[in-house]
């Protein structure tokens, strides 16, 4: 009988998750609880993307808050100024951030890793800069004024996914399932990529560029390729939050977030398959302790962040396959 590949296991690891996932409404009936899960499926599906251009493919990009925001903001301007439906503007959404991130990863990705992450982060900057001073009415309706992006203030009160006149008191349901299949698009998307010939191609320019650029793999075009799937993905993500949230505002872009989802994907695990999702998990149970704290829950955050980086480099993921293939080969 013929072993199992990494990517079969794996893909059989996902199942697994994903069906249990499914079945804790089953035993979590709280609307409140059931809310805290889909806010960690949201940031889990953004780790994963992010751990896969920055552990994977070596891209230190500090731009993936805005995919998601871009997914966000498209489902919220067209709720608001065109009354569409999120169902029709998720993946538009998802769309329009793989094509920005095309555009940002051809201006961006020719350069080095530290002028990346200094050219992401000020684009970042810049778009939450002008959105939130956007003042100028763009739609005038019952006396308010509404700027093109939202303003200071953000979109809020569209159309939502529909559950909520379907399922009536149940809706949340309705939104936790919709949330668990863009999470299982999301972590099958970056098993496929992780496990297959991509993955193989980041891998070889990990080891040795040189070779890799002998062997016929250009590092900007692969880079490019894993900038677009990972932003349409996020996006995707962001798109799901605004239809779940109803809301898409510049606090999206805060810094707090991306230093959140940076701390779940070192603490599980960099270069991990599952350790995103793991860190997700220990940060979302850290985030619910330190709820009330103000500022402090920011500062532990942080701490925990250093002590990984100093103690458990390799996260959880990563320390703990380690300490399994010691016990085995000695066994």
């Amino acid at each position: 009988m013929s072993r199992l590949t990494d990517l079969q296991k794996n893909l059989l690891i996902l199942v697994a998750v994903l069906s249990a996932i499914a079945m804790l409404p089953l035993f979590v009936t709280q609307r409140y609880f059931l809310g805290e899960i889909v806010l960690f499926m949201i940031w889990a599906s953004v780790a994963v993307q992010w751990n896969v251009l920055l552990g994977h493919a070596g891209v230190f990009s500090l731009g993936q808050m805005l995919f998601f925001a871009i997914g966000a903001y498209a489902v919220g301007m067209m709720g608001v100024f065109l009354d569409m439906s999120p169902w029709m503007s998720m993946p538009i959404g998802a769309v329009i951030a793989a094509v920005a991130a095309l555009v940002i990863g051809l201006a961006c990705l020719r350069l080095e890793t530290a002028y990346v992450a200094l050219l992401t982060f000020a684009i970042v900057f810049m778009v939450s800069s002008l959105i939130s001073t956007d003042a100028e009415c763009f739609l005038t309706e019952g006396g308010l004024c509404t700027p093109l992006f939202g303003g200071g203030n953000g979109f809020s009160g569209f159309d939502d996914l529909g559950f909520r006149k379907m399922l009536k008191g149940k809706w949340i349901l309705g939104n936790y399932f919709v949330v668990l299949a863009v999470l299982a698009v999301s972590l099958c998307a970056s098993i496929l990529v992780i496990h297959g010939r991509l993955g193989l191609a980041f891998r070889s320019l990990g080891d040795s560029r040189i070779y890799a650029a002998a062997r016929g793999i250009n590092r900007t075009q692969f880079h490019i390729i894993a900038f677009v799937i990972t932003a349409f993905f996020t996006g995707l993500t962001g798109a799901v939050y605004a239809a779940h949230f109803r809301f898409a505002g510049p606090s999206l872009f805060e810094f707090s977030n991306l230093v959140f989802i940076l701390a779940m994907i070192v603490v599980g695990g960099l270069k991990t398959t599952w350790g995103p999702v793991l860190g997700a998990a220990l940060m979302m149970v850290v985030v619910e302790i330190a709820k009330g704290w103000g500022d402090v829950q920011n500062t532990l955050i942080g701490i925990i962040l250093i002590l990984f980086v100093l103690l458990l480099p390799k996260g959880i993921a990563g320390t703990g396959a380690n300490l399994l293939r010691k016990v085995t080969s000695k066994s």
